[in-house]
């Protein structure tokens, strides 16, 4: 996969990265979700990529959802608001990559858990977007990558759709002006 990515960034530095929500404590990335969030930030601040998209929102009771809480997080560690793209409604994989496609043009680069990627890039790529990978690495439990393959081949199969969960109301995505 490396290979793939190192032959990808030939092509000149992808549009954005997209990092998937993950879980926020009140504000504060939980360490899954800052573990992506930093690899997005090292990317950009190489230049292989020239922006940031965050995408997530509340879980019931949360003050914070997670793109907010993901995007100032990147703030706070300088990334200017004009480089962020923060989608704060989606509940789901699916749904952030969905809420975030119209505003995602040319390549783009998915940073999220190595468990995780094989779907996400899958449901990207149905979205037609067009996406490759970069793996967050970490320890994770052999019961995250059983989950995560059994959710890829459901939707491979066909047999979960992907449509299936609608974001309430329209998406709350703001391009260009971070929050």
């Amino acid at each position: 996969m490396w290979l793939l990515f190192a032959l990808a960034l030939a092509l000149g530095p992808y549009e954005y990265a997209v990092v998937p929500g993950a879980a926020q404590y009140d504000g504060t990335p939980s360490p899954a979700f800052a573990r992506r969030l930093l690899a997005a930030l090292e990317l950009y601040q190489k230049g292989q990529v020239l922006r940031i998209a965050v995408a997530g929102g509340r879980r019931p009771g949360d003050r914070v959802s997670e793109g907010e809480a993901g995007c100032a997080f990147l703030r706070a560690r300088g990334v200017p608001k004009d480089r962020l793209l923060c989608e704060t409604r989606s509940r789901s994989t699916h749904e952030n990559l969905k809420n975030l496609r119209p505003f995602l043009k040319g390549r783009v680069l998915i940073v999220t858990d190595a468990p995780h990627l094989r779907r996400a890039l899958f449901l990207a790529r149905g979205l037609g977007l067009e996406a490759d990978g970069y793996p967050v690495l970490g320890q994770y439990s052999l019961s995250y990558w059983i989950r995560e393959w059994g959710l890829y081949l459901l939707y491979r199969l066909g047999i979960f759709p992907r449509a299936a969960s609608r974001t309430p109301g329209s998406p709350r995505v703001d391009p260009g002006t971070g929050l």
